[in-house]
């Protein structure tokens, strides 16, 4: 690999083994220290090469697009400040399981600690928010670096996926001059050595990134013993890490929920509450509205990050039953500690191995259910009979509510589609009202740190990976901060469907007991903003319409229908919108008492 300079050597040779270990694309932002990366990024033909701005959004789009396909997406930074802005992306990374490769442009190191400008300490810069953090060598022609640097580059793309998933972190140091600018660094003679050119396809082939997992033969029997004992068994699937989402068939949960007569409560974000098998099986999405007034289980099954619902963690944590945690990396992540077993096994093994025993059973598996099932159906059948009264046109007339956009949104979304959906009220609204639907939706939201940054570029950085129709649903605080992130639209050619909840604030904290006291509720916690987003949108050239409530589902349709990207702008009363779902609460559990 002939180069002009040495660190124009080690930007090409480090770009080039990360292509070759499968690195599809990257996101770079402006900066001098980092050039010899970003030049050799973006010679390269195999690398898709994003460019944005503003660090922040950059990695929050690298990790929309990582969290989508479920395969690393790069992110590329100059020295400095540049570097903690990645920050926030690294810990949703690092919290949600998210394949992301981050590359840090670093000063050489006898400038560190100099004083020398745009220098601060990068080393292990995101601490244990990354899973494998590496110093590269400062650029050489020596050929025992470079093959250092070769296997470093295969050795990080394969941390990215290991077991648990994650953010890797390479910190990048160069010397001047950073352009291909010539000099005599390089021999001509090194081009033909073995770490100048690699080795046919990737220097190392790093294999050992994610392991199989399997439950013990004891494990699986026991757990295929409490499931055929139980009368009232349930399987709990929470927000799915992408990596673990593509081990995961469908089918397989719900063949065995089928045969134990186990109702299967879908996170929106679990990949099981959407998709062509949902008929096949009892999945529900209601329970956020009712989970707390049906009877306990005996034996739960739970799989993916801890629910969204709020009502479905307590109930959870009142019930007496064992309750079975399967966790690829067998770490902990159930925060009421009343879980009885942890298994440290894919959920597929774990699943297909409790199925493979129940096979072997004579007798009849979940015949005593069909009772507690019925009780599921009809809980679900009371929600969304209460949910259909608030979809009517004069019910919205005369009562706005966010809830409602949420159904709509879901229930009229194409198929197929990506929708993404933003933390506080939005994300919860989905839980609660988004049905269950034979549609193949790839439902996306960043719960891994549960913040309202970088929503937008999640969202963008997630549509630049597909060609289905991209929708976010967002509220009014995540767009005002991720605001820089809607240069993407523009810049990285992603169209979408943004439905924006403008409640002129913080609604959530109307559902916290901090909302009885005034002040300091309003000013520092509901923060009235006043903004109109409007000019917002005109700024980077997006379409934008005030849409009335009672409209959207037909403004809604039309807009999926567009080419380009439009804003469909809602206004509510935040304190209005929580009296309403306290009122549809109240509305169906005295339904469900009369049962």
């Amino acid at each position: 690999m002939s180069a002009p300079n040495r660190a124009t050597l080690w930007g090409r040779t480090l770009v080039d083994e990360l292509a070759k270990g499968g690195l599809e694309a990257v996101c770079l932002s402006p900066g001098s220290r980092s050039t010899p990366l970003t030049v050799a990024f973006a010679a390269h033909p195999e690398i898709e090469v994003f460019s944005q701005l503003d660090e922040r959004s950059a990695a929050y789009f690298a990790l929309g697009r990582a969290r989508r396909t479920g395969e690393p997406t790069a992110l590329v930074c100059t020295s400095g400040t540049a570097a903690a802005n990645f920050h926030p992306a690294v810990i949703e990374a690092n919290q949600a399981r998210v394949p992301l490769l981050v590359l840090t442009a670093d000063r050489p190191s006898e400038l560190r600690d100099s004083g020398a400008n745009q220098t601060i300490d990068q080393v292990k810069l995101y601490g244990d928010a990354v899973r494998w953090y590496a110093e590269l060598p400062d650029p050489e022609t020596d050929e025992r670096k470079v093959r250092s640097l070769r296997t470093t580059a295969a050795r990080a793309l394969a941390e990215t996926v290991g077991t648990p998933a994650g953010p890797v972190h390479l910190n990048c140091p160069f010397r001047k001059p950073l352009e291909p600018t010539e000099t005599d660094e390089v021999p001509d003679a090194f081009a033909d050595t073995l770490a100048g050119r690699g080795r046919e396809g990737a220097f190392v082939e790093a294999r050992t990134g994610r392991p199989t997992l399997e439950a013990t033969s004891d494990a699986v029997g026991d757990l295929a013993g409490a499931l055929a004992a139980a009368d009232r068994p349930l399987f709990v699937a929470g927000p799915a890490d992408p990596v673990d989402l593509a081990e995961l068939e469908p089918a397989t949960v719900l063949a065995l929920a089928d045969r134990v007569g186990a109702p299967v409560l879908a996170d929106p974000l679990s990949g099981l509450r959407f998709g062509e098998r949902v008929a096949d099986g009892p999945v529900y999405g209601g329970y956020d509205a009712y989970a707390d007034v049906l009877p306990e289980p005996d034996v739960v099954v739970r799989f993916g990050a801890s629910p969204t619902s709020k009502p479905l963690r307590r109930a959870l944590e009142a019930a007496d039953a064992d309750q079975y945690l399967l966790d690829p990396a067998g770490t902990w992540r159930e925060a009421t500690f009343t879980a009885t077993d942890l298994l440290a096994a894919t959920p597929e093994s774990v699943l297909e191995g409790v199925h493979g025993r129940l096979e072997e059973v004579d007798e009849d598996v979940g015949a005593d259910t069909d009772e507690w099932v019925e009780r599921f159906d009809r809980a679900e059948r009371a929600h969304r009979e209460v949910l259909e009264g608030a979809l009517e046109a004069e019910a919205l007339e005369r009562d706005p509510f966010e809830g409602a956009v949420l159904a709509t949104v879901f229930d009229e979304a194409p198929n197929p589609a990506t929708v993404v959906v933003a933390n506080s009220m939005p994300i919860r609204d989905a839980d609660r009202f988004a049905r269950p639907r034979s549609a193949d939706l790839t439902v996306l939201g960043n719960r891994g740190a549960s913040g309202i940054d970088g929503t937008a570029s999640t969202a963008l950085g997630a549509g630049s990976a597909t060609d289905d129709p991209l929708v976010l649903v967002t509220g009014d605080l995540s767009f005002y901060h991720d605001s820089n992130g809607l240069l993407a639209v523009d810049r990285c050619g992603v169209d979408a469907t943004i439905v924006l909840l403008d409640n002129d604030g913080g609604g959530i904290f109307h559902k916290l007991p901090i909302a009885d006291f005034e002040p300091p509720f309003t000013e520092q916690f509901e923060t009235p903003h006043g903004l109109e987003f409007e000019p917002l949108a005109e700024l980077y050239g997006l379409e934008f319409d005030r849409v009335e409530p009672a409209a959207f589902a037909d403004v809604y349709r039309r807009s999926l229908e567009r080419e380009g990207t439009q804003v469909l702008a809602l206004e509510f009363d935040s304190e209005a919108n929580h009296r309403r779902r306290e009122e549809l609460a109240a509305r169906l559990e005295a339904t469900l008492a009369e049962d």
